[in-house]
């Protein structure tokens, strides 16, 4: 399988619901930094897993809809957990619509899967990962 990946970072703040998140159940902020890894089994008839020019800017367009943003008023997020691993799951969602679209190029549609992984710091981090 071979893979690249590309990275953003993304900024939020938000709280969190239940006696699990202690103190994170009042308003915080949180800074993520963004991987997203393209796979594919076969290359490209470029020998290419995916454009890395589209992949950045793409992963830039999903990341810059949520960052700056109290995701506690965003109506895509009313009632839920918007924990690491839901974020994840979000962006790797949405580049997945876009490589669908076409937005990452037409070898994208060759796609096996992508994995988005948000490092919360040097010691913490969570990720998704989805078949295309």
């Amino acid at each position: 399988m071979f893979s690249i990946t590309v990275r953003d970072h993304l900024m939020v703040a938000h709280s969190f619901r239940g006696e699990v998140f202690g103190p994170a159940q009042r308003l915080h902020g949180a800074t993520f930094l963004v991987d997203a890894t393209f796979r594919r089994a076969e290359l490209d008839a470029d020998n290419i897993v995916v454009d890395i020019g589209l992949a950045t800017r793409e992963l830039g367009t999903v990341v810059a809809a949520l960052t700056y943003r109290n995701l506690d008023d965003e109506p895509d997020f009313t009632g839920v957990n918007t924990s690491t691993e839901f974020l994840a799951k979000v962006i790797a969602d949405r580049l997945a619509d876009r490589a669908a679209s076409g937005a990452l190029g037409e070898g994208a549609r060759g796609l096996a899967g992508i994995t988005v992984t948000l490092h919360e710091s040097h010691i913490a981090w969570a990720s998704y990962e989805r078949a295309l």
